[in-house]
């Protein structure tokens, strides 16, 4: 009885989570209230839960990712403020055509992702070319939203052999297989996902115009309703320079451990290179940076505390029962596992932490049931990407905090491109390792 009713506060809070979440209500307000409603439903000191496990949790991700935030968003001040991203943008519209602002933004994000570039480098990197693109293009910022999240965290994250993502690295090292394990079934469910994604955007796109929905810059997108001509932007190749160094050096330092501190390294670099090149454009560059740093505070910090919740949640026991729970339904031992993963990184909000703990505590037992560990790998790594989406997600809280959005106004493209899309590719991947 004790468990259930664990399990059902569990639940109730994620609920209460996800509704207020997309009603617009703070996250930091809404994780502390859920972390307590966890705590209170399984007996866990109201103290201790929010004082020390929700704290820990906070704290950690904070003092792990603070600089890359900082950097990350100074970079992208720098890129937007000086014209650079709109001078790239401008090259990439006159070469491929304006209407292809979505495709574009998809290929770029895919790209840099499967070259080791993580999604939060990308969301503060890349934005400002995308949203440059979508203005070009005149279409609704909600899809450049999508774009990014089908580019950035689909096929790349998950599904392709060989992909650095530590979303493919943690089976990797937990299973002793190869990064490329499943390769059949991995570039199966790569291939649905951006179909259908970018179909979806496609789609979204055509309808944005018939009626009449185009951009609209938010608060901090001021430098977007500027029309400055092309010729008083500066060159597009000397705009790539900064983010050519930033990738650059990501790439290169990819194997190098901890690989954190290089990509912070990157990051600089790329400040550097941009207050260098672009320092006469900036009308005061104190300011401006100052603007950019002030810039990562809020999405941080909102992170953080997501991260917090989850924290609070892994460490209770009815979590655990929960998962074996559902593992010992009546279905097919890799179906079971998928769906296990899926409800770990749903009530986490964390692909990672939901598949970080699914290796460590339920793994061996579907190993133990015949299941190849390839399989395993590759079925997990696309499952952890399913319902890891939902509104309290550490990386959509992120992304809709730095392009100016909320739930209400652009959640709905996440979900399609992040838990439907991914949803439908793991269907189709374990087809095939069934018929195989």
């Amino acid at each position: 009885m004790e468990g259930t009713v664990g399990i059902i506060g569990v639940l109730a809070a994620l609920a209460l989570l996800i509704y207020l979440a997309l009603r617009g209500v703070s996250i930091l307000i809404i994780s502390i209230l859920c972390a307590g409603i966890v705590a209170l439903t399984n007996g866990l000191s109201l103290n201790a839960a929010l004082m020390g496990t929700y704290m820990q949790g906070l704290a950690g991700f904070l003092q792990q990712f603070f600089l890359l935030f900082l950097f990350g968003a100074i970079f992208g001040k720098i890129m937007g403020d000086s014209g650079a991203a709109t001078s790239v943008a401008h090259i990439l519209s006159r070469k491929l055509g304006a209407g292809r602002a979505l495709l574009i933004t998809v290929l770029a994000c895919a790209i840099l992702s499967y070259g080791g570039v993580n999604i939060f480098i990308l969301i503060f990197t890349v934005y400002h070319l995308g949203l440059h693109l979508i203005k070009l293009a005149n279409l609704p910022k909600r899809l450049l939203v999508g774009a990014f999240a089908l580019g950035g965290g689909t096929f790349t994250m998950t599904a392709l052999p060989g992909t650095p993502s530590v979303q493919n690295l943690i089976p990797a090292q937990a299973l002793n297989t190869p990064a490329t394990a499943a390769p059949i079934e991995g570039i199966a469910a790569a291939v649905v996902m951006f179909a259908l994604g970018y179909s979806y955007l496609v789609w979204q796109a055509k309808k944005a115009r018939r009626t009449g929905e185009g951009f609209v810059p938010g608060p901090r997108d001021e430098h977007a309703a500027n029309d400055l001509r092309p010729e008083d932007l500066p060159h597009w190749a000397l705009s790539l320079a900064p983010l050519g160094i930033v990738v650059g050096i990501v790439i290169a330092t990819r194997n190098m451990q901890p690989q954190l501190p290089w990509v912070n390294v990157a990051l600089v670099a790329g400040c550097v290179a941009g207050v260098g090149l672009f320092h006469r454009r900036f009308k005061a560059v104190v300011a401006m940076l100052g603007e950019g740093a002030a810039n990562s505070a809020l999405p941080i910090i909102n992170t953080s505390a997501v991260i917090g919740f989850g924290m609070v949640v892994s460490t209770i026991p009815a979590f655990k029962d929960f998962a074996d729970s559902v593992s010992r339904l009546h279905l097919p031992p890799l179906v079971s596992a998928s769906l296990v993963v899926n409800v770990m990184a749903g009530i986490m909000g964390s692909a990672s932490g939901g598949l970080r703990i699914f290796m460590q505590t339920m793994a061996p037992h579907y190993i133990g049931l015949g299941v190849q560990p390839a399989l395993l790998h590759r079925i997990s790594a696309i499952a952890s990407g399913g319902f890891d989406s939902l509104p309290h997600n550490g990386v959509v809280i992120t992304m809709l905090m730095v392009m100016g959005m909320t739930h209400r106004e652009a959640y709905k493209e996440i979900f399609v491109e992040t838990v439907l899309v991914p949803v439908a590719a793991l269907a189709v991947a374990l087809a095939i390792a069934a018929a195989l």
